[in-house]
């Protein structure tokens, strides 16, 4: 099977610039997008209800974007719901630029992408541009092995109802209401508004997630002006599943999750869980985009925006010390108690506003875009606990610490056309500074920081255009500031550096596109993953010195007849670290080449569609992930074995006067393989769970006002 999947690819993905093109679904093309087509980088641009609305059932974004080309894609409870992340050509969130609407995702710290607080965000989305590489100059920290800009949709132009709600494995169940007023107030004006709940079990034993999210959008149009408001966030709560299990326990006990876990007086045995080891977090999105064409040859966006995040994780912590919370040792009878169980809570209090202001100009053989950016994030870490069996200490505060991180950005780009070449240059400079401080001093939490940087981000590009399509080459160089963990773990941890080289050509031949890119990304002081996680199952990263990327990237669509499409793409890279070297306890452990973690040589990815009639379709989607390593080190005991997914999705439409009733059925892993994508390293491998065979049943209802013709 695996044989005729790698031979199918090239008859087969990456729709690229046909299927964008085509069906946009009342898609709403600001100027970014427009800029970002022509570009002479690595790209997909893709249109969310078309290619990923059959699949859109409860499960996040990192799951949804799986088939797409370099991507993998993992779950923390094992069935696509809750904590998920993704990694595109190996590299994981931290390096993944992730905006929403040209706004920074990436939590400001962390520089980490948590998807959970903002559930069903694909339902809000009228396309998703994946860049990989460098990519262009954007806001927030640099990408580091690719950018995902999230756009969101507009509210429709007349009155509609709608509904989704699907039901599957793992007591999953979700359902959302929508509706939009269309277009009034002599046509300027219109509103959307969204409501999801999704609830799941999870794969993972106690791994559920309970998650509420909304979107409000209202859009002002008068001749040249346009300008959204758009409201929208998420309410998580997840039972913590990031510590992962031992080998041994996999094979024998894959659901099995010691988060929670009570053990006896000796330490050796398990007596119970506690039922509320969970994450809770609250996160609020608001963002005014004005849109001003100010002549025939000027435009302006500019957004304001501002994220308010609060929230904790809750664990149970057994025969703790009282003075590692900052307590006096409790006298009872004349006998001094220094130790107890205690319940924890480690708070995130946290602001994020700015503004982001980007001015375009188009000429006959020029366009120009000019942009500022201006970012300030205000966090505050503390920390409480309150005793198990001692009800006098109540939410008593044991550390608390700051932090201020503020980003100046500018950059110019230009587009020149000659004949057939496009000319592309994109000059970024950014500043960045960043201050923590421990106000009340805990057990190792926090510390005094004060750091800067100043970056310069060069990027140069040439298209060359053929018919239907295009040659390019790009180089490009950027830097990224390591995050609050790295500068904990090591307060001297260096900035990345990164040079960036691609080359690929997009072409389209009646029925038959075609898209296929090189790359070679060449870095100083790379933060790779070193294998092992912090305290709240965050990979730990450091300096690798030298390392490189390199790939080769294809991907092909074919319609092979009316009713019959295939599509694939194949990723062959590889991923060395040079010279490697790594700390232990004996002292330095020099290694020499070896694969950088979780970067696999193989990502296959095989689709084919059968649509018999406009009422009815079909898809089966194969997925291929080669061996890739939990660390560093080259060791065979911590390297995962490849392994091959196919998923099943249908469709089948039953449309009425002025009503749509869509039933989908998502069938995940239908060979039931076991597998893992993800793991780290402690005293051996340590793995996290996927589920075998599992489904989705859903029914979508789509109620079109009396004003729809």
């Amino acid at each position: 099977m695996k044989g005729f999947f790698i031979l199918g690819l090239f008859a087969g993905p990456l729709y690229l610039a046909q299927t964008q093109a085509q069906d946009t679904l009342k898609i709403h093309e600001i100027e970014s997008v427009n800029f970002t087509r022509r570009l002479p980088v690595s790209k997909e641009i893709i249109n969310v209800e078309k290619d990923l609305g059959n699949r859109n059932l409860g499960q996040d974004l990192p799951i949804l974007l799986k088939n797409q080309t370099s991507v993998i894609s993992t779950s923390d409870a094992g069935n696509g719901i809750g904590y998920t992340g993704l990694r595109i050509r190996g590299v994981g969130g931290n390096g993944i630029n992730v905006m929403m609407n040209g706004i920074p995702y990436n939590d400001s710290e962390s520089q980490g992408t948590f998807f959970v607080n903002v559930p069903d965000l694909t339902s809000s989305a009228s396309q998703i541009i994946i860049q990989r590489g460098v990519g262009t100059s954007s806001n927030g920290v640099s990408a580091f092995g690719a950018s995902v800009n999230v756009i969101s949709k507009n509210p429709e132009e007349k009155f509609y109802i709608k509904s989704d709600n699907s039901y599957g494995s793992f007591n999953t169940y979700k359902y959302s209401a929508e509706i939009g007023s269309g277009k009034f107030w002599k046509d300027r004006l219109s509103l959307m508004g969204r409501y999801t709940h999704i609830h799941s079990d999870g794969y993972i034993d106690r791994a559920f997630s309970d998650l509420n999210s909304y979107n409000f959008t209202a859009l002002f149009e008068e001749n040249r002006t346009k300008i959204r408001l758009m409201a929208f966030g998420g309410k998580e709560k997840t039972y913590q599943a990031w510590n992962g299990i031992d080998k041994a326990t996999w094979e024998t006990n894959p659901k099995f999750n010691y988060s929670g876990a009570i053990y006896d007086a000796n330490w050796e045995n398990i007596i119970g869980f506690y039922d509320n080891e969970t994450d809770n977090y609250r996160q609020n999105h608001y963002q005014l985009l004005w849109e001003q064409e100010l002549n025939d040859r000027w435009n302006m966006e500019t957004t304001f925006h501002y994220t308010k995040g609060k929230g904790y994780y809750e664990n149970y912590k057994q025969d703790a010390k009282f003075s590692k919370y900052n307590l006096p040792n409790i006298f009872q009878t004349g006998t001094e108690i220094k130790r107890s169980d205690f319940i924890r809570k480690k708070w995130l209090d946290n602001d994020f506003y700015g503004v982001v202001s980007t001015l375009y100009g188009k000429f006959e053989n020029l366009d120009l875009n000019f942009g500022l950016v201006g970012n300030q994030y205000y966090g505050r870490h503390f920390g409480n606990v309150t005793g198990v069996y001692f009800p006098q200490i109540d939410e008593h505060e044991y550390y608390r610490n700051n932090s201020l991180k503020n980003e100046a950005a500018g950059f110019a780009k230009f587009i020149v056309t000659k004949n057939r070449f496009e000319f592309f240059g994109d000059l970024q400079l950014r500043n960045i500074s960043y201050n923590t401080k421990i106000l009340l001093q805990g057990d190792d939490e926090g510390q005094n920081l004060d750091k800067k940087w100043t970056f310069f981000n060069p990027k140069a590009g040439i298209n060359y255009k053929i018919e239907a399509g295009k040659i390019f080459i790009s180089a490009a160089v950027a830097h990224r500031e390591p995050n609050r963990d790295d500068l904990f773990a090591n307060p001297e941890t260096e900035a990345e550096k990164l040079y960036d080289f691609e080359a690929g050509i997009e072409k389209r031949m009646g029925d038959f596109s075609f898209t296929g890119n090189i790359y070679y990304m060449n870095y100083a002081n790379q933060l790779v993953l070193s294998g092992q996680i912090n305290n709240i199952g965050e990979f730990i990263r450091v300096n690798s010195g030298r390392s490189y990327r390199l790939g080769l990237e294809l991907g092909a669509l074919a319609k092979l007849s009316a009713k019959w499409n295939i599509s694939g793409n194949l990723t062959l890279s590889k991923n060395e670290n040079i010279n490697f070297r790594y700390e232990t306890d004996e002292g330095i452990v020099e290694v020499g080449d070896t694969p950088i973690s979780f970067s696999p040589a193989t990502i296959a990815n095989l689709s084919v569609n059968f649509t018999p009639n406009n009422k009815l379709s079909l898809s089966l989607n194969n997925q291929y992930i080669g061996r890739q390593f939990l660390d560093n080190t080259n060791n065979p005991d911590f390297r995962l074995d490849d392994y091959f997914l196919t998923d099943l999705n249908m469709k089948y439409s039953v449309p009425f006067k002025r009503t749509v009733i869509d039933f989908k059925l998502l069938i995940n892993n239908i060979l039931n393989q076991k597998y893992i994508n993800n793991g780290y390293v402690y005293d051996g491998p340590v793995y996290f769970s996927q589920a075998g065979t599992n489904f989705l049943f859903g029914v979508s209802v789509h109620i079109l006002g009396s004003n729809y013709k």
